[in-house]
């Protein structure tokens, strides 16, 4: 298809699939000064699996963009012990809200997918190219395929009916609204959890799954709203684009970062019975820069900015 840049959301209906997660709410915030007028349907109005609801809604409601934010999400006991539902729910969304944009002439649509679509072991850091190269890590594989999934559904529209449909990758994420519900949450947010406890409650140890070896790379979400705001109005192209901060840590490192931030002196305790996840996952971002954009947020600042959020909201988070 013929690219339509630069996209204006100027007097645009624009639809926020998944309005009251981290990263919707992240949009919320980042689209609060733009001019267009802002779509959402909460969960109880509008189940995103059903298709004739989804179908019904666009035709009433008439969006003429869409961030599709909306998931089922969850660190790596979640994916571990609901495989259908993060698989099944998360394809449904997706092909629903695609074919509805489709159907009802959305002018563009960007999809969010995620860093876990890339192999297990691919090159780093991880270029685009990577996706389908080797296979994918064993703890995530079912979220990894719906995300797969969505991001050929977007490539196959544009081919086949000239939809200007995109998929961005975001790597990890954090910040206000993340799940601190340590059954469900990833990494950073449940370290902050158990860390802040910690010290609240007097215990001087801290349990990190796994060796603490493991390499990560996080972005606070209202970096990555800001990136998925100009990618909408930039980038129209069938390959996904890689949404990164440039450099990653080891879990480890990660956990006496958030501890010296909360101000916990205690030790950490590995559980070498939990799984490690992917070795090391640090995304190639050049084709992002090279467009002119890149992230603000410093990592330390950003988490001192969660756990001040956390802090403030720490019942209901939990």
């Amino acid at each position: 298809m013929t690219p339509r840049l630069p996209f204006s959301l100027e007097g645009k209906r624009l639809f926020v699939a998944g309005h009251r997660g981290m990263v919707g709410r992240a949009l919320l915030r980042r689209l609060a000064g733009e001019p267009c007028r802002i779509l959402t349907a909460p969960r109880e109005a509008l189940d995103l699996r059903d298709k004739e609801a989804v179908g019904r809604w666009f035709r009433r409601e008439r969006p003429e963009a869409v961030f599709l934010a909306a998931a089922r999400v969850g660190g790596i006991f979640a994916n571990a012990s609901r495989p259908a539902e993060f698989l099944y729910d998360n394809l449904a969304i997706a092909t629903n809200v695609i074919e509805a944009s489709r159907q009802s002439g959305i002018e563009k649509l960007l999809f969010f997918g995620s860093s876990c679509i890339y192999p297990r072991l691919a090159p780093q850091p991880i270029a685009e190219s990577a996706l389908l190269s080797s296979p994918l890590e064993p703890t995530n594989e079912p979220y990894a395929i719906a995300k797969i999934a969505g991001l050929k559904l977007c490539a196959a529209y544009r081919r086949q009916y000239d939809c200007d449909f995109v998929a961005v990758m975001p790597t990890n994420l954090y910040g206000p609204n993340d799940n601190f519900d340590l059954s469900q949450s990833h990494v950073l947010a449940a370290l902050l959890a158990k860390t802040e406890a910690a010290k609240r409650e007097g215990r001087d140890v801290v349990e990190i799954w796994g060796s603490g070896r493991p390499r990560r790379e996080f972005l606070h979400v209202d970096d990555l709203a800001d990136a998925a705001l100009f990618l909408m109005k930039n980038w129209s192209e069938e390959s996904p684009i890689n949404i990164g901060a440039g450099s990653d840590l080891s879990i480890l490192e990660l956990a006496r970062l958030i501890a010296g931030i909360v101000g916990f002196k205690g030790r950490f305790a590995f559980d070498r019975e939990k799984p490690d996840g992917t070795p090391q996952k640090l995304l190639d971002c050049r084709k992002l820069n090279a467009l002119g954009w890149s992230p603000h947020i410093d990592l330390a600042a950003g988490i001192a900015h969660t756990y001040d959020w956390y802090c403030a909201h720490r019942e209901a988070a939990r």
